[in-house]
């Protein structure tokens, strides 16, 4: 078992409760109750803590009641395959199964590399219901940092499409060669029906893998609310990769508000645009089974897609970065809506002529603000009614904010990072947004230094800067570690530049985000060139992906001396306003 995940029942020892006396439990019992913690015996006389009053929160419970609720309910679509959610529970218990026989203990770790299909969303039940820990991994990371990932991670499986599985066998290469033990390959083929399985014993198909599990497998439960059930990991560089854990209550309660902030009700139907991989899909996948909904799945993400997803399954509801809403609004294939989809978009602050645009199709758009450590969306923008009598100029405007906390945080702030102070709601004073609660993640994987670094006084610290409004609403102005958001994916500035600085000509880099109509920003890359070189921006750029992937290389360069302090450090705030004022990229 990984010794991270080792964790200590925080119950005490089991007894029952009668009168003021502890007594120890019968013999054959099967479920013993306990006094609940912190209750003086004499006052508070009968009260138990059993199984018939308590049990710890996990989402693997929503598909357990979506397969009696909904059970001819159909839970996901993807092409011509469909499946009902008592089918989905069946798959999954008998994958679940075939896990363990594969050697998946409690707190083992079950990687993913995979886009949006069905066997993502069944993966996401299937794991935890095997006591074992998902980690989706982005499939936009080449062969070496997956190889990283994995091995920091310490995944004991990985399921990989077959789209991917090329990067997958590069980053077995490169743990060969570092003597690492390499994890179980299972390959998820392009069609549903099983195919042969692998003559490497290593390696095993998915179908035929989940075919041979036993349907009457008793599915594992957490030992408490606690335990982990995810692994996502931000953007970091190769030497110290942050692996968010999320745990089961977490879980649950994000998947219950991130299902309220989207405005779902009983039955909707959700076209998956946003990835899987990013933040357990907001929670959503979790989600949408407590509310008998159908998961819409794409492969890919176009217009056309889009557009004939939501005519041909009545799609209600669907999310994505203003990347996606930039695709949807300058696209040819474009066509009014047979009826209002909402639709959630978070990352970097949409303009407002986006939003605009995107409304006048018939989407209906809302905002949202969170990040990996706090499971996804930890605030939304909730429309004021109030404001339905403003200029049309000032809606847009209102609507980019990102907002209040959900009901599942205990709070989130706007904070003085030095003095642990709120700032005032005065639009204007700028401070750290902070965060507290149930939805926070447990910690970064083997990081010690940085998660202690992260709850800093008591508080999650985001490292985004905002100001308040009069009403409470957050508003960010900037990000304080430098982060560039591009098509909803965190880039590193700091692992862009170790590259930059790798190039036999680069004296001197630094990177900022320069605005993106498409992509929402992108890297900008500023460079001094060392005394006798010569090197094109299309050589900087081409250098950069070939050692990063490619939607982290810069993509635009510029030569010059560097602004720096007396100290020599580079001001990054004139490169920043630089950037912007070349106006944002097509």
């Amino acid at each position: 078992m990984n010794h991270f995940f080792r964790r200590r029942s925080s119950l005490s020892a089991p007894c029952f409760f009668n009168g003021s006396k502890k007594v120890q439990p019968f013999e054959n019992s099967r479920h013993v109750c306990e006094i609940p913690e912190n209750l003086e015996a004499n006052s508070w006389e009968g009260l138990v803590r059993c199984a018939a009053n308590y049990a710890p929160l996990t989402p693997i419970t929503f598909l357990d009641r979506a397969a009696k609720v909904y059970r001819d309910r159909t839970s996901v679509v993807y092409g011509s395959f469909k499946c009902t959610w008592e089918q989905t529970r069946l798959r999954c218990v008998k994958l679940a199964s075939s896990l363990t026989r594969l050697g998946i203990s409690r707190g083992d770790v079950v990687a993913t590399l995979a886009p949006n299909i069905p066997a993502m969303q069944e993966l996401h039940f299937a794991v935890p219901m095997a006591g074992a820990v998902i980690c989706t991994l982005n499939t936009r990371h080449d062969s070496s940092m997956i190889s990283v990932l994995l091995q920091h991670s310490d995944a004991k499986i990985i399921f990989v499409d077959y789209q991917f599985l090329h990067i997958a066998q590069g980053a077995f290469n490169h743990l060969s060669e570092t003597k690492a033990k390499l994890p179980i390959l299972v390959l998820i083929p392009e069609h549903i029906n099983p195919s042969p399985t692998n003559s490497d014993h290593h390696i095993y198909e998915y179908e035929t893998l989940l075919d041979s599990g036993d349907s009457e497998f008793t599915t594992i439960r957490p030992k408490t609310e606690w335990d982990p059930i995810s692994v996502n990991y931000t953007s970091g560089t190769t030497s110290r990769p942050k692996g968010v854990v999320y745990n089961h209550r977490g879980a649950y309660l994000n998947a219950l508000a991130s299902n309220s902030i989207h405005g779902m009700s009983s039955l909707p139907v959700y076209l998956w645009t946003v990835p899987m991989f990013h933040c357990n899909g907001w929670c959503l996948i979790w989600g949408l089974a407590a509310l008998g909904g159908t998961n819409i799945c794409l492969r890919h993400v176009s217009p056309k897609e889009i557009f004939d997803s939501i005519d041909q399954n009545k799609v209600t509801h669907m999310g994505g970065a203003p990347t996606v809403l930039n695709m949807i609004i300058n696209s040819s294939d474009q066509s009014p809506l047979p009826h209002k989809v909402d639709i959630m978009t978070g990352g970097a602050p949409p303009p407002p002529s986006i939003l605009s645009r995107i409304e006048e199709l018939g989407f209906r758009v809302s905002h949202l603000y969170g990040l990996t450590e706090t499971f996804g969306p930890g605030t939304s923008c909730v429309w004021k009614p109030t404001w339905d009598s403003l200029p049309r100029s000032e809606q847009l405007k209102l609507k980019a904010r990102q907002g209040v906390e959900h009901y599942g945080l205990e709070e989130v702030d706007v904070r003085d990072p030095v003095t642990m102070k709120s700032v005032p709601n005065d639009g204007a004073t700028i401070g750290e947004i902070m965060f507290r609660g149930n939805t926070v993640m447990s910690g970064y994987l083997k990081d010690v230094k940085a998660t202690t670094e992260a709850f800093s006084g008591g508080w999650f610290h985001s490292g985004d800067l905002a100001v308040k409004h009069e009403d409470g609403y957050i508003e960010v102005k900037d990000r304080l570690k430098d982060i560039v958001i591009s098509g909803g994916e965190n880039i590193s500035t700091v692992e862009v530049e170790t590259v930059l600085y790798h190039h036999p000509a680069v004296l001197e880099a630094a990177v900022v985000a320069r605005p993106d109509n498409h992509w929402g920003q992108t890297p900008c890359a500023f460079v001094k060139v060392k005394e006798g070189f010569e090197v094109s921006p299309e050589e900087i750029i081409s250098f950069c992906r070939d050692h990063l992937p490619h939607y982290m290389a810069p993509r635009t360069v510029v030569f010059e001396d560097l602004p720096k302090t007396s100290t020599g450090k580079i001001q990054k705030f004139i490169l920043r306003e630089k950037a912007k004022a070349m106006g944002s990229l097509f």
